[in-house]
């Protein structure tokens, strides 16, 4: 085997448009005589020839906007603030309903929320949905108990 005697398919050059009458591409250059796809500069992407495309003759279809859960965030130098001003009694437990109940929370929200910015000084019991790290740690670090709640 030689390279000369390979067989290789030679790409063919693409045939030069509009290059006069010989060249059998001249003229119109292959595009007819004359409407809107003749000219230059013109894209049909959809276009049916006036019959009804087909992106408007199927269905629309909708879409459903995900029921987001209506959490209650506190932080526990809210939870604090509460217990100095005898809004929260320190032997209660504090969750959702409770603070429902004395109006501390708006009855929309479904699930409860405990961040852990500031500090808190007294001995309390949480159930609540969610609780982040710190939150857990100040609240047993002062002898407090949380439990959490699906």
């Amino acid at each position: 085997m030689k390279l000369n005697t390979l067989d290789i398919k030679r790409k063919k050059s693409k045939k030069r448009l509009g290059r006069g009458i010989g060249s059998s591409k001249g003229k119109t250059c292959g595009r007819g005589h004359k409407g809107q796809k003749s000219r230059s500069g013109v894209a049909i992407k959809s276009f049916e020839g006036g019959q009804m495309p087909l992106y408007r003759r199927l269905p629309k279809r909708g879409f459903k906007i995900k029921k987001s859960e209506k959490v209650a965030i506190l932080n526990l130098y809210k939870l604090q603030d509460l217990m100095s001003k005898k809004k929260i009694q320190l032997n209660d437990k504090i969750n959702l309903e409770n603070l429902k109940k004395s109006k501390l929370v708006s009855s929309k929200y479904d699930k409860l929320k405990i961040l852990g910015f500031g500090d808190i000084k007294n001995k309390i019991e949480i159930e609540s949905n969610y609780i982040s790290k710190p939150a857990k740690e100040k609240i047993e670090k002062v002898g407090g108990s949380v439990k959490l709640i699906n």
